[in-house]
């Protein structure tokens, strides 16, 4: 385990740099609001789409995989749903709760993380994974708090599901890239060029960004914030485990990723969606601060036991 904590020790140094200058004002929110747009829409896309147009699409592809994380991350969400049922929170604020508890930061901080310490053949899980937690859960998200405020669901809120998954850089990027592969298309040098030197800039500027965002972070609601810190960094996990290996069965390296891929704290775009809607945000803001903190510890305990497969 030292060496796997070792190993990843750098990425939290960079966000603990970010934490730093967001702390200080050095770095400011407007700027970091900046940076997190040019990391979103053009480094993490241009790195996402070249790693998906340049893997064969079936070595992609993997319906056990996406059964068995899908699997996985349904149950920690209905834990965490049954919960909150439990302390008689209404639909909407139960749903930004389970958020909380099974969608973890896999954009920013999984992939490039988990690229690094896998290798590039990590990619192709990681993305599989990351495309359940946009399409699925993002989706699912918008229906609950919609249809808990309303009653029922309206045409409006399918429309603003469509409508907020094709401004997703992130599904874009996947599914060009997924087209180009499955289309046999060659990469010009120019643009692989192009792209690599895009996408280089997404491991640095997405993990100073989190560091940055999270000095604008709360610690209020903790007992609530440990719980759904708990709920992700330690049952998602195992539930995914249990998914990939048991009830869906895939190879050794891919479950590895995956459980590893679900390690990741909590999203701060579940932040973005409490904000938004005005439901619960102190509450993701203090879980997505401590599960951040706490995970660098947890990540690499869980990576150190994917290991052992």
């Amino acid at each position: 385990m030292l060496e796997v904590f070792i190993r990843t020790l750098p990425f939290f140094a960079i966000i603990g740099l970010g934490y730093w200058a967001g702390h200080t004002r050095f770095f400011t929110q407007e700027a970091t609001a900046f940076l997190t747009k040019f990391v979103f829409f053009f480094a993490l896309s241009a790195m996402l789409f070249r790693f998906a147009a340049t893997l064969p699409f079936s070595e992609i592809f993997d319906g056990r995989l996406i059964a068995g994380y899908l699997w996985g991350t349904a149950f920690v969400y209905g834990i965490a749903t049954a919960v909150a049922f439990l302390r008689r929170l209404d639909v909407p604020t139960a749903a930004i709760e389970a958020q909380c508890a099974a969608i973890g930061n896999t954009g920013f901080l999984g992939l490039p993380m988990l690229a690094v310490l896998f290798g590039e053949a990590a990619i192709g899980p990681i993305m599989l994974a990351l495309s359940v937690d946009l399409i699925v859960f993002s989706s699912l998200i918008v229906i609950l708090v919609s249809g808990g405020r309303d009653g029922a669901l309206s045409p409006a809120t399918f429309r603003l599901i469509g409508t907020g998954l094709l401004r997703n850089p992130m599904i874009m990027s996947i599914t060009a890239g997924l087209i180009w592969s499955a289309l046999s298309l060659p990469v010009p040098g120019a643009l692989d060029d192009f792209l690599t030197i895009l996408g280089g800039a997404a491991t640095p500027g997405a993990l100073f960004a989190i560091g940055a965002s999270l000095a604008a972070r709360s610690a209020e609601r903790v007992r609530i914030a440990a719980w759904l810190g708990f709920a992700k960094l330690i049952l998602h996990p195992l539930f995914v485990a249990l998914g990939v290996i048991y009830i869906f069965p895939i190879d050794a390296f891919s479950a590895a990723v995956v459980i590893s891929t679900a390690a990741m704290p909590v999203a701060g775009n579940v932040f973005m969606l409490a904000q938004h809607y005005g439901i619960a945000p102190h509450r993701a803001s203090a879980a997505i601060l401590l599960s951040t903190a706490a995970s660098i510890l947890t990540i690499p305990t869980i990576i150190s036991w994917v290991g052992t497969f």
